[in-house]
């Protein structure tokens, strides 16, 4: 930590808050993400969107690998706590939490209404409730089954890349990285990108009527509203706690994840733009 940040811890705080926006918020693929752009606007075929699940659905699967090792190398028992959190939601655990809808039978299965809130302690299991099966259900009508998803098989080089780059950094034992990494996945998801989807997607149903179930977009859209609101507020309380801080090993992590979820955005407008001569 530099002289400034340890005479004016707050100074310090601040600094670093300019280097977040330096070096992270400006990245391309927060500011300027070609294939979102170009899937907002809903010219979407068939095989468009069938491609985009199967790769979509390959990341959701090994960010469970990210995830699980996110908590096997968590710095802390809070933070390993939180880690879980996200990692039995994902599976299926409902939060439990104090909702009119908490508690109906829809709720703890229709992602258009199962909360964003809560805790997973205490929480109901259901196999229908875990995130991969509401993007299962989301890809039926294109034709794909359980077998056209999810496995590294179907993914492009460039998932896979992606991939192998968010459980590497997202899921590393270094705390520092860890974080750097965990907070560009969280500000790149609260960009933006979801409404992008949700958009062309919609757009598609219009076109088409095959009225794809888009729950699975819109809740992660939802929550990410709710995480963008709380982001610095995390991010003052890891500057300020008891575990060995450092801002350059956190901005590096950071900014290769973020060039690891360009490869994957990247690839897909490559893959669009190949289908379209």
């Amino acid at each position: 930590m530099t002289q400034l940040a340890a005479l004016d811890p707050d100074a310090g705080f601040e600094r670093f808050r300019q280097r977040l926006a330096g070096e992270l918020f400006s990245h391309p693929v927060i500011v300027e993400n070609r294939f979102c752009a170009w899937f907002a606007e809903g010219d979407l075929s068939r095989d468009d969107v069938a491609d985009f699940a199967r790769q979509f659905s390959v990341f959701s699967n090994q960010f469970l690998i990210a995830q699980t090792q996110r908590v096997i190398n968590a710095a802390s028992l809070d933070e390993m706590r939180a880690a879980k959190e996200i990692l039995a939601n994902e599976l299926g655990v409902v939060f439990r939490t104090r909702s009119p809808q908490a508690g109906t039978p829809d709720s703890d299965l229709d992602p258009e209404l199962v909360g964003i809130e809560g805790t997973v302690d205490g929480g109901t299991f259901r196999f229908r409730a875990a995130h991969y099966e509401w993007l299962l259900h989301f890809a039926a009508p294109l034709g794909l089954s359980f077998s056209d998803l999810g496995r590294r098989a179907v993914g492009s080089p460039a998932t896979l890349r992606f991939c192998d780059r968010l459980i590497g950094l997202y899921g590393s034992d270094d705390f520092s990285a860890s974080a750097g990494a965990g907070f560009a996945v969280e500000n790149w998801a609260a960009a933006g990108f979801w409404k992008q989807l949700i958009a062309g997607l919609e757009a598609f149903n219009a076109s088409t009527g095959l009225d794809l179930n888009l729950g699975f977009f819109r809740w992660h859209d939802r929550i990410e509203d709710q995480h963008a609101a709380h982001t610095f507020a995390e991010l003052h309380d890891l500057y300020f706690g008891p575990l060995p801080f450092e801002e350059d090993r956190f901005l590096a992590a950071g900014r290769e994840m973020l060039d690891g979820v360009k490869v994957f955005w990247d690839g897909l407008d490559a893959d669009r733009l190949a289908r379209r001569p």
